[in-house]
């Protein structure tokens, strides 16, 4: 029994290891593929399309692909000054920068905990006096909200990583799936390839994807006639581009965009 036990759970062990190699040859051939065919969608575009059909009951959807070379120059380097400065040299990690995000986001948690602790402490006390004078104990607090996810650290081959082949969850198996596709992007396709394909599948509103859709949508012209001002705000969009639809025009997203635009001049395109 011992016996056929342990070669159950080896034959287990191989089948998921097939599995999984098997799910790397498929991601590596989808990326050879797109190195002469645009992917038609994402799994984050997919998604979406999903989510706005069982919440809206309506898909309002608007993506037009442009070719590289009719892509403003000032988008890309807008994108690049916002998102990953360092994009023309790194080979797919920008290790430094994800040191830094672990670091604030294990901040954020800590003092997050602490917070907690404190409110726990002086609910102990409350109802400690509650019970001295014969008073009804206090209710607990409300589970206090999580703290904002620190946004940085990923690439620019990182994230269309993740948008063109994984969920939005996050767990250590997906960030480690992550890093597999994004050396196989790096490995297989050119960087100007790599932001030819972000810049056409990133999402910049709710059902707005592409870099024409978003010029369209926000300022009435294509992509290749981008201001260099325009651009920035796009760029400074891309983190949380639902929120910033509702304010395209906020304080934050111009002031941000005005030091997006002062760096974009010492910004390498690929």
């Amino acid at each position: 029994m011992k016996a056929l036990g342990l070669g159950s759970l080896a034959r287990f062990v191989g089948l998921v290891v097939v599995c999984g190699l098997a799910l790397q040859l498929y991601f590596l051939g989808r990326i050879a593929l797109m190195r002469w065919v645009d992917p038609q969608s994402t799994t984050f575009q997919r998604a979406e399309i999903a989510r706005l059909a069982v919440e809206q009951h309506r898909v309002v959807w608007s993506q037009a692909w442009r070719p590289y070379g009719q892509i403003n120059d000032t988008l890309k380097r807008a994108v690049i000054a916002s998102e990953d400065a360092g994009f023309a040299e790194h080979s797919g990690v920008e290790w430094d920068a994800l040191e830094k995000a672990w670091e604030r986001n294990q901040r954020a948690e800590a003092k997050a905990q602490a917070q907690l602790a404190q409110l726990e402490k002086r609910h102990a006390r409350d109802i400690e006096r509650a019970q001295r004078s014969g008073r009804t104990p206090p209710p607990a607090p409300p589970p206090s909200a999580k703290p904002a996810k620190i946004v940085g650290g990923s690439t620019i081959t990182q994230q269309l990583a993740k948008n063109l082949f994984l969920s939005s969850e996050r767990h250590f198996v997906r960030k480690g799936q992550e890093f597999v596709i994004t050396f196989m992007l790096e490995a297989l396709l050119p960087k100007q390839r790599i932001l030819e394909i972000y810049l056409n599948s990133v999402e910049w509103g709710e059902g707005v994807f592409g870099a024409q859709a978003a010029a369209r949508h926000y300022f009435h012209v294509d992509a290749a006639q981008l201001g260099a001002y325009q651009a920035a705000r796009l760029a400074v969009m891309l983190p949380a581009p639902k929120r910033f639809e509702q304010r395209p025009d906020s304080s934050y997203v111009l002031g941000r965009a005005g030091t997006v635009v002062a760096r974009m001049g010492a910004v390498e395109l690929p």
